[in-house]
């Protein structure tokens, strides 16, 4: 076995000589050259991978029309969906609890509450049933409902409890910014905990009123001009999964309703109360006519 040295170092030139103080800086010297290369590869792994997908919020924010289709087409694929609205009509508070069947017709069970008291109401289709006070059931032979049919009264149908409750449909909400033009972001907000993007806009009453069907239009129209409405102004949050959560409209001094989108999905029943306890309003409206 020889050796070579090399001013004051033992270089080995044969298997079992190990001893010299090149060794160890060596193997440094070694370490490092690798975790160069590997830190610069990882460098250049990272430059070649796909950019980051932007989160539905921020394509909720970004892709407004785009965005607002997807919330239509989402939501119009609901078949129910709870009800909370708080407002204001005449300068008076109101308020509904309850529940949307959104099948075909459009089925509603509500709990209203005003100044007055509390009713319960269903509507299935146009067809209204009013719960009446027990104290007020003398006049309906104790019957506990009251059946008012819409079918053809624009006058009732255009301003009334009904319209009420179709404009509170999610879908309608939705298809109703698509329909107006100057729709903005606000921005990001959290509504009962969740993220969702806030839409707005402010339109005409004239631009308004062509979104709502021909039969409404001119009741809805005089109403609006009586009480001095120019524009209206309405807001909409959608959330992740591109459903509304909350819908909102001013109506200039006439009022106002904030709407609360929850449990959508879920399975509700609107039952049609029996024949024997209600008391159907236009057979009353015919008795009252022939005795007068």
């Amino acid at each position: 076995m020889s050796s070579v040295y090399w001013g004051s170092s033992q270089i080995p030139t044969g298997e079992g000589v190990y001893v010299s103080f090149w060794k160890k800086p060596a193997l440094v010297a070694v370490s490092t050259l690798t975790a160069l290369a590997v830190s610069a590869c990882g460098v250049t792994s990272g430059a070649s991978e796909a950019p980051k997908q932007p989160s539905v919020l921020e394509l909720l924010a970004s892709d407004l029309k785009g965005s607002l289709l997807k919330a239509a087409e989402a939501t119009d694929k609901t078949e129910s969906v709870t009800v909370t609205m708080t407002g204001t009509m005449g300068g008076e508070k109101i308020s509904m609890q309850g529940f949307l069947d959104l099948g075909d017709p459009l089925k509603a069970e509500m709990k209203m509450t005003n100044s007055k008291g509390a009713t319960t109401v269903r509507m299935i289709g146009a067809v209204i049933f009013t719960e009446i006070p027990a104290e007020g059931r003398t006049a309906t032979g104790g019957k506990r409902w009251m059946k008012m049919d819409l079918t053809g009264l624009s006058e009732m149908a255009g301003t009334g409890f009904s319209k009420q409750l179709e404009d509170m449909d999610p879908v309608k909400q939705v298809k109703t910014l698509l329909a107006i033009e100057g729709t903005t972001v606000v921005g990001q907000e959290t509504v009962d905990g969740v993220p969702t993007v806030h839409y707005t806009v402010t339109t005409p009453v004239a631009t308004y009123l062509k979104q709502i069907d021909a039969m409404r239009r001119d009741a809805t129209e005089e109403t609006l001009a009586t009480q001095g409405v120019k524009e209206l102004k309405i807001d909409l949050w959608v959330d992740e999964q591109y459903r509304p959560r909350r819908a909102g409209m001013v109506m200039g001094k006439m009022g106002d309703m904030v709407i609360d989108y929850t449990d959508y999905g879920k399975a509700v029943t609107v039952e049609t109360p029996p024949p024997a306890e209600t008391a159907d309003f236009a057979e009353m409206l015919k008795g009252l006519t022939a005795d007068s």
